[in-house]
C-alpha cells in the first residue's frame, strides 16, 4: 500500500521517510509520531484540494503543492529532496514503463485510463497496448501485423469489432423448432465467424465434424464493424445482429434472394441433400427416411438464416467422472447423426441432445444412466442371444422401480433389505462375485480391463463395425416418443463404454444400438462458470422443446 501510495502522489513510502530521517539527525520521534504526522497532513490537504488541479498529470499532489511545485510537475521535474528521488505521481514515471503497465489491464478499464490526463490519453494511443490485449484476450496474434499493415489498428480492431461483440463468442443452440443445431462463434483471424457444426455423413460416426460458416463480422471495408450473411451460394451479403438479452442473440438476412438458385427449389433441395447427406434422393431408398428428409429440408429452409441462438457450455469435469464429459456424435437409425451433450451428476450420467428430429427434439435428455448399477456381461455366446441381454436389464428394471415406489410410499427397512437379498440374486444369475461389480471411488467399476463384447443378434446397428471389446456396462433408460414428440417414455437399455472417445447404448424395446463418437473439435469461450450455471442451461433446454 506504501508503495501504491508513493506513485499515486497521495504520500511518501515508509521506507523513503527512514532514509530522510538518517540523514537529518536532528529531527526526533518515533515512526509512529512521524506517520501520525504526515497522515494529519494528507487529510488536511484532501479537504483544500478542491483549489488544485485534479485533471493534471500530478492528481492529487498537484492540489496539494504549491505553486512551485506545481510548475516543477508540469515540467516534467522531480522535487528535489535530501532522499533518493522517487516519482510523485503515477504520471511521473517513464512512458514505456507505462506502456508495460496499462497493457496488463484488461481492455474494458483502458477508456476509463485515458481520462485520467492528457499524458495517459497520448500513451493509449500506441498500438502495442491494443495488440496485446488482442492477443492475451482473443487470441490473436500474426495477423495483427498484417491487418495494420492494411490500414486498420489494433485499437481499432478491439474497440470497433472485438469488444462489442465479445459477448457472443461462444457455443450457442439455434431455435429451429425440433432440429436445434450447434453454433460456434470464434474470433478467425481478422473476422468473427458463426460455424454451424453439422455432423460427418450417416452412418461416419467417427469421422470429422463439417462446417459451414453462417455469418461473419469485420473491419475490412470501413471504419465500422461490417455484419455479413454467409447463408447460400452466392457469397457474403448484407446481414445484422441484434442482442435480443444475456446469453441470446438474433441474426437476419437483409438479402434473402442470394439464398435463392437458378434451378428455384428443386436445385436448392438437390444441393442441401448433397450437403446434409452426402448422397441423392435415389440413393436413399428407405421410404420413411425420404420423408424425413424431405420434412426437414421444408421446416429448416424457411428461416433463411434469420434465427435467435441461446447460449450453451460445455459440461464441468470433475476427477470421479467415468470418463472426460463433453460433446459426441450419435447414431439414432432414420434420422442420422445427432450431436448430444454427455455430462455428470453424482451417480449418473446423462446425455441431451443438442440436434434432434421430430420423434425426441433438441434438449431432450435421450440418455440416463445409473452409474451405481453396473451390469457384467455374460460370456460372448450368451451375449449374442437378445433374450440373455433382456433379461438382465428387465431384473435391473423391475428393482429400480420396486425402490422408486418403496422411496415414494415411506418403505421400511425390511423392504429395503428385500430388495437387496434380490440385487444378489441377481449378480449371481450374471455368474460373477460381489466384488465385480463393486463401484470405486471414481463411481466406476473397479476392473477397468479391456472384455469381449458383442451385439445380440437381432439388434440393428447403423455401423456394421463397432469397438469389441469394452471396459464397463450400466443399466440406463433411453427417451422414446412418437412423432411430434407424442407419448414420450422413457425405455430401459445398456450403456457400453468403449474407451475415453466411445461408448454406445443397446435400446432393448426398438432392437437397435446407438454408436457414439467424441467430437475433438477445440472449443473456446464455452466452458461453464459453475455447475449450478450448467444444470439450469439443461433444464432451460427442455423447456424450449417441451
Amino acid at each position: 500500500m506504501a508503495v501504491c501510495a508513493r506513485l499515486c502522489g497521495v504520500g511518501q513510502s515508509r521506507s523513503c521517510r527512514r532514509r530522510q530521517r538518517s540523514n537529518q539527525q536532528d529531527q526526533g520521534g518515533s515512526d509512529s509520531d512521524m506517520d501520525e504526522e504526515e497522515g494529519e497532513q494528507i487529510v488536511g490537504a484532501r479537504k483544500s484540494e478542491t483549489g488544485g488541479r485534479r485533471g493534471g498529470p500530478g492528481g492529487v499532489v498537484a492540489a496539494t503543492a504549491g505553486p512551485s511545485d506545481a510548475r516543477e510537475y508540469g515540467s516534467g521535474r522531480a522535487r528535489t529532496s535530501s532522499g533518493p528521488q522517487h516519482p510523485e505521481s503515477l504520471a511521473e514515471l517513464p512512458p514505456e514503463l507505462l506502456v508495460e503497465i496499462f497493457s496488463l489491464l484488461p481492455g474494458t478499464v483502458l477508456p476509463n485510463v485515458a481520462l485520467v490526463c492528457r499524458k495517459f490519453r497520448q500513451i493509449l494511443n500506441m498500438e502495442t497496448i491494443w495488440r496485446r490485449r488482442c492477443m492475451e484476450e482473443f487470441g490473436m496474434n500474426e495477423d495483427l501485423r498484417k491487418m495494420e499493415a492494411g490500414g486498420v489498428s489494433s485499437q481499432d480492431l478491439y474497440v470497433k469489432l472485438l469488444h462489442p461483440y465479445r459477448h457472443i463468442l461462444g457455443l450457442w443452440q439455434p431455435d429451429i423448432g425440433p432440429y436445434g443445431g450447434l453454433l460456434n462463434v470464434v474470433v478467425d483471424g481478422l473476422f468473427i465467424i458463426g460455424w454451424m457444426y453439422l455432423p460427418p455423413h450417416d452412418p461416419r460416426v467417427e469421422d470429422p465434424m463439417r462446417r459451414r460458416p453462417l455469418f461473419r463480422i469485420h473491419l475490412l471495408d470501413s471504419k465500422k464493424a461490417t455484419v455479413e450473411c454467409m447463408y447460400g451460394h452466392r457469397g457474403p451479403h448484407k446481414g445484422d445482429i441484434q442482442t435480443v438479452k444475456k446469453d441470446e442473440f438474433s441474426t437476419k438476412c437483409n438479402q434473402t434472394d442470394y439464398h435463392r438458385m437458378p434451378g428455384g427449389r428443386q436445385e436448392e433441395f438437390r444441393t442441401w441433400l448433397e450437403e446434409e447427406w452426402g448422397r441423392t434422393l435415389e440413393e436413399i431408398f428407405h421410404e420413411h427416411m425420404q420423408e424425413l428428409i424431405l420434412m426437414k429440408f421444408i421446416y429448416t429452409s424457411q428461416y433463411d438464416n434469420c434465427l435467435t441462438y441461446r447460449r450453451i457450455y460445455l459440461p464441468p469435469s470433475m476427477p470421479s467422472d467415468l470418463l472426460e464429459p463433453g460433446l459426441f456424435k450419435g447414431t439414432y437409425g432414420s434420422h442420422g447423426l445427432e450431436i448430444v451433450m454427455l455430462s455428470f451428476h453424482g451417480t449418473s450420467a446423462r446425455a441431451t441432445k443438442l440436434t434432434g428430429d421430430p420423434n425426441v427434439p433438441a434438449g431432450q435428455l435421450t440418455l440416463d444412466i445409473d452409474l451405481s448399477r453396473p451390469v457384467v456381461l455374460p460370456d460372448l455366446e450368451q451375449q449374442r442371444k437378445i433374450e440373455e441381454l433382456s433379461r438382465i436389464i428387465m431384473r435391473i428394471h423391475d428393482e429400480e422401480q420396486r425402490e422408486v415406489e418403496q422411496q415414494a410410499n415411506g418403505a421400511s427397512a425390511d423392504g429395503a433389505c428385500g430388495g437387496a437379498s434380490e440385487g444378489e440374486e441377481m449378480e449371481e444369475d450374471h455368474g460373477a462375485s460381489s466384488d465385480s461389480c463393486q463401484l470405486g471411488p471414481s463411481g466406476s467399476s473397479s476392473s477397468s480391463e479391456a472384455l469381449p463384447f458383442v451385439l445380440p443378434l437381432g439388434v440393428m446397428a447403423r455401423n456394421e463395425v463397432y469397438p469389441r471389446t469394452c471396459r464397463k456396462c450400466f443399466y440406463g433408460t433411453g427417451l422414446i416418443a412418437g412423432h411430434g414428440f407424442t407419448s414420450p417414455e422413457r425405455t430401459p437399455g445398456l450403456f457400453v463404454l468403449f474407451d475415453e472417445d466411445r461408448f454406445g447404448f443397446i435400446w432393448l424395446e426398438l432392437k437397435s444400438f446407438s454408436l457414439y463418437s467424441r467430437l475433438t473439435d477445440h472449443l473456446e469461450h464455452a466452458h461453464a462458470p459453475s455447475m449450478e450455471r450448467f444444470e439450469a442451461m439443461l433444464r432451460n433446454m427442455q423447456s424450449w422443446t417441451s
